[in-house]
């Protein structure tokens, strides 16, 4: 389990005092995959960077497995963070070495033998699935097998922990996905809890259990997936979630519309029961779908659909009334 309590992380220049996270307490449970969501500037990367002492907070404590790493120094921390691995943006691979020994170079540095190496590397190499490239250069890799190579780095001395720093932001969506199936493998396999800041909300969508949205160094909001993609409380988070489901209707239909334009949310099991049907079948109105979809968050559907209803004002209430009954939410976009 990752506690961090009241953390605090300033930067002091010749001019000013910047400061990169807050007062942000979080508490993150063994083999969760934590998402940290956030625009740039807003303090992601000192808060992961802080949780394996990268960057020393100004003040608070970061508790992993019940040990408070801002308490060691010296050959003490350095011992701890061989239970913490870390994967980068850009890779952070050294060129001038083979796969084999960027994968190797973190073994070397915790002082296992030859033979320990040779057999570790190999087997994180197959996990990875780039056995074939073991005596290749970074230079001969794709972006995705870069990456693959900085997890297999990070995974080399069984840390109970796998921090990822914007991972998946400097490669193609279909590289990403790879690189996320294969994230949520090691965790399901290992138990390794994984910490990864992003400010793509498709990723925390795709792979987190739980997410903290920051802003101006700040936790603004914090939950579990679905609950923050179904019901957003601050308007930051609904404007990542915006970016996942985006709704928006051309203009002359809104222009052109006769009745009301109508947004219906089913969250769960609702998504899957026929409430337009027996609608139609209860109250004279017409519905016409102007766009809808589901989207399946921890295996969850959360549905939404845009409707325009016709018909006399009483019955169109009377519509609007039963749908609010039968669907966890319903905002009017557009009233004729």
């Amino acid at each position: 389990m990752i506690e961090i309590r009241s953390l605090r992380k300033e930067y002091i220049t010749k001019k000013s005092r910047v400061v990169g996270v807050d007062d942000v307490s979080l508490t993150i449970q063994k083999g969760e995959i934590f998402g940290i969501v956030g625009y740039s500037g807003a303090g992601k990367s000192s808060l992961i960077r802080s949780i394996n002492l990268l960057e020393r907070p100004t003040k608070g404590q970061v508790i992993i497995d019940g040990v408070d790493l801002t308490k060691l120094s010296g050959k003490a921390l350095r011992k701890q963070r061989l239970k913490i691995g870390m994967i980068f943006q850009h890779f952070s691979l050294i060129s001038s070495k083979t796969v084999f020994d960027n994968v190797a170079f973190a073994l070397k540095a915790a002082h296992q033998s030859p033979e320990a190496i040779r057999k570790r590397v190999l087997e994180l190499l197959e996990m990875v699935g780039l056995s074939d490239k073991k005596d290749v250069y970074p230079a001969q890799l794709s972006g995705g097998q870069k990456q693959r190579v900085g997890i297999a780095r990070a995974l080399a001395n069984n840390p109970t922990v796998l921090l990822c720093d914007e991972a998946t932001s400097a490669l193609d969506p279909t590289t990403t996905k790879a690189i996320l199936q294969l994230l949520k493998k090691i965790n399901k396999e290992f138990g390794i809890t994984i910490v990864l800041i992003t400010h793509e909300m498709e990723v925390v969508k795709e792979l987190c259990h739980r997410v903290a949205v920051m802003q101006d160094g700040r936790i603004i909001e914090e939950g579990d997936v679905y609950g923050v993609f179904a019901q957003p409380k601050q308007a930051l988070t609904k404007q990542f979630i915006e970016s996942v489901l985006d709704f928006e209707l051309p203009s002359h239909l809104i222009r052109e519309s006769k009745g009301s334009i109508i947004k219906i949310q089913f969250e769960g099991q609702l998504a899957s029961e026929a409430v337009l049907s027996d609608l139609l079948q209860e109250h004279p109105v017409k519905a016409n779908i102007l766009h809808g979809k589901i989207e399946y968050i921890q295996n969850i559907p959360l549905g939404i659909l845009i409707v325009e209803l016709t018909g006399n004002t009483n019955d169109i209430q009377a519509a609007l009334d039963y749908i609010n009954k039968r669907t966890s939410y319903v905002e009017v976009i557009h009233h004729a």
